[in-house]
């Protein structure tokens, strides 16, 4: 099992800046990538962006790409989201997930792909 513990959420203001953590801690397997999905309120859970063990990028919502970047420590067991440039409309909760494995057919791009989740940290974009 492996648990995900995100920090970093809050209230910011348009075009400010968020820098979201992930960390994972257990004894489960975390082989595969680790991502970002939010959902808003209303709507459905988007994936956002995620990382593979290697550090390759998977690609996810075009409305965040130059503006978000994801990292990852390895050592730490932990995936980073920096968040630039935000707009009222990334206002959602973001959840980290993890995959236990890495599989070539997968694009890791749905939620089902994805083995274990965080708790969920609130961002709000607003002024």
């Amino acid at each position: 099992q492996v648990d995900l513990v995100e920090s970093g959420g809050g209230l910011v203001q348009p075009g400010g800046s968020l820098r979201l953590s992930c960390a994972a801690s257990g004894s489960g397997i975390l082989g595969g990538p680790m991502g970002w999905f939010r959902q808003a309120p209303g709507k459905e859970r988007e994936f956002v962006v995620a990382i593979r063990k290697t550090g390759s990028i998977v690609n996810g919502a075009i409305s965040v790409r130059g503006r978000f970047t994801i990292s990852r420590d390895n050592a730490k067991n932990t995936v980073y989201l920096q968040m630039n440039s935000l707009k009222p409309e990334d206002t959602a909760i973001y959840y980290c997930s993890a995959a236990r494995y890495y599989y070539t057919s997968r694009d890791y791009w749905s939620s089902a792909d994805y083995d274990y989740w965080g708790q969920g940290t609130q961002v709000t974009v607003s002024s």
